[in-house]
């Protein structure tokens, strides 16, 4: 991230051309780097959990339909009022695990299926796709008057970039949709300040395609293509077209939007329609809507203040970009006003008012218009505001304000990618990566044993990375999420006094071995319950701010077991204390 400190200071710079040149190399030396750090930590892989949508929206469910693996099918999928369209889970995760499958079948990769590949595989296609990022940079920035490279070090080093765009996300996917939108909704060959009738405005088939598979992705992907598309509409507009050109252009829109979305109500109805039962339309879009109109609905995945996406979001993904952005938008609003007062005293408009201003309105309501709609539902997430990050870029970069914030911008994203992509709930997936080749050691496939993991405290954990096949269920497994210590306890007591193991006659006769994953923070309260450990492994790092650690532990001689993750054995051979 420190990369970006070198970048901010050319806008202002004044060289000679030779040296200009040899600046904006080192520009592209930088992007190059954090490109490649990109891909690198998404190989690594990031430990991170960020949401359990991550997983539970795509590579958990694709996991179960291709690789017959056991997995938990979250109510989005349930076939009765499905609320995802399968489409994009099967082009990101789908694709990979079935190349996986089909290399497996070859003979040419064996051993394929693992917690390892399972969970890289579909992020590593993420990873590529995000690119797409870099690609609309490269081509607005002159159109909105950014340099090129400036503000592609300014995306590359965010690590909203680094993080959220290398993970299995529909918001993602939304992203991304939206750079490409951008990219077709803006004219071709025009530089920054030409008079807009001159430009020529893209393929209206192509924006009409976007606009429906991402209203199929997210339904919420309208209120960030709003603007472009009123955009798009005003540009069609004033280029001095003929009637009979504009209506050209409104009957491919029309047509590629009804194409794209009867391809897609197709895809969703085979995918939902059980065999044999009767057939009938599945419009997963609507469903999600009537669920999230309903207040009851999303009160069951937490309310928020109205203002948390302007107020706390927006900061937390940004940082001061998003603040510098809000005071961008203040100033061409006075100026606004101060526009306003003078035409009513004088009948015309001043010749240098507008010039007061600097920042491009377009792009501002580019970025505030959908956070203003999103901001109208109470449930607010930091993740939603992820596809802003390309209009919020092209909009600070011309303005050289970030010169004065770098090292609160080069901090601000090293915090932000070491605490959400390491540290936040970072011991979930290393813990089902041990547990999955002790499952699958020699050992254990010599003498089958029945394993029962219970999970208190933690996201809920991605059942497919433990590759258990649907037909062997040696695995069970027991979420108990953030219950109360009475009744983990009782749960505890229960199953380590609980002689037999399993419910099928063949289970009892296999060695039961039964395990807690649960937080150092909450590990006194285990203890608590009256079990005897056999063995406990510490995964290194993990923070839950659900309970979160204690300010003097952290400086105390146990501060790792405070930011660590604790795979407990119970001891059932033993009576418990």
């Amino acid at each position: 991230m420190f990369l970006i400190v070198q970048v901010c200071d050319f806008a202002q710079m004044s060289f000679s051309s030779g040296k200009w040149s040899e600046l904006r190399m080192s520009a592209k030396t930088f992007w190059g780097i954090l490109a490649l750090l990109r891909i690198f930590w998404c190989l690594l892989p990031q430990t991170g959990y960020l949401h359990p949508d991550e997983f539970f929206q795509s590579p958990e469910v694709m996991a179960g339909d291709i690789l017959d693996l056991q997995v938990y099918y979250p109510w989005e999928f349930l076939s009765n009022s499905p609320c995802r369209t399968v489409v994009f889970p099967l082009i990101t995760s789908g694709i990979t695990y079935w190349m996986i499958k089909s290399l497996q079948q070859l003979g040419m990769w064996s051993n394929g299926i693992n917690s390892y590949t399972l969970l890289v595989s579909p992020r590593l296609l993420l990873t590529t796709f995000s690119f797409i990022l870099d690609y609309s940079v490269y081509r607005l920035a002159p159109f909105w008057g950014a340099d090129r490279w400036n503000a592609l070090v300014l995306l590359a080093g965010s690590y909203v970039t680094l993080v959220f765009y290398t993970r299995t996300f529909t918001n993602t996917l939304e992203g991304l949709l939206f750079a490409l939108l951008m990219v077709l909704i803006s004219p071709k060959a025009v530089g920054y300040g030409t008079d807009i009738s001159q430009a020529k405005p893209t393929s209206s088939s192509l924006i009409g395609i976007i606009t429906v598979a991402g209203f199929f992705n997210r339904p919420t992907f309208l209120a960030f293509a709003l603007m472009p598309l009123l955009y798009w509409a005003v540009l069609n507009a004033t280029s001095q077209h003929s009637i009979k050109t504009i209506a050209n252009h409104l009957l491919k829109l029309v047509s590629s939007t009804a194409f794209t979305a009867i391809i897609f109500t197709a895809a969703d109805t085979l995918y939902f329609t059980s065999i044999g039962s009767e057939i009938s339309l599945y419009m997963t879009p609507f469903n999600f809507l009537r669920y999230n109109l309903n207040p009851h609905n999303l009160a069951q995945h937490g309310i928020h203040p109205r203002f948390t996406h302007f107020a706390v979001n927006g900061i937390m993904l940004f940082g001061i970009l998003h603040i510098l952005a809000i005071s961008v938008g203040l100033k061409m609003l006075k100026v606004n006003i101060h526009l306003l007062s003078w035409i009513r005293l004088h009948n015309h408009r001043p010749p240098t008012m507008l010039m007061l201003a600097k920042g491009n309105p377009t792009l501002l309501l580019f970025y505030f218009v959908p956070l203003a709609f999103l901001s109208l539902f109470n449930h607010q997430e930091p993740r939603f505001l992820i596809p802003l990050i390309l209009p919020l870029v092209l909009l600070i970069t011309p303005q050289n304000r970030t010169l004065k914030w770098k090292p609160i911008i080069i901090i601000f994203n090293v915090l932000g990618a070491l605490l959400f992509g390491c540290l936040h709930q970072g011991g979930l997936i290393p813990c089902l990566s041990h547990l999955e080749q002790l499952i699958h050691s020699t050992e254990s496939l010599n003498h089958p044993a029945h394993y029962i993991l219970l999970f208190a405290h933690t996201y809920m954990p991605p059942r497919f990375l433990l590759s258990i096949n649907k037909r062997d269920p040696l695995v069970e497994i027991i979420d108990m999420a953030g219950t109360e210590e009475n009744t983990l306890c009782q749960t505890l007591g229960q199953l380590a006094n609980n002689i037999a193991c399993g419910t099928r006659e063949t289970d009892k006769e296999r060695t039961c071995h039964f395990f807690v994953i649960t937080p150092g923070t909450v590990r006194t309260t285990i203890q608590k319950c009256g079990v005897l450990f056999k063995n406990e492994t510490l995964i290194f790092p993990h923070l839950t701010m659900e309970d979160p650690p204690q300010i003097s532990f952290l400086f105390s001689e146990k501060w790792r077991s405070q930011l660590g993750l604790y795979i407990l054995q119970i001891d059932r051979n033993e009576q418990s204390i």
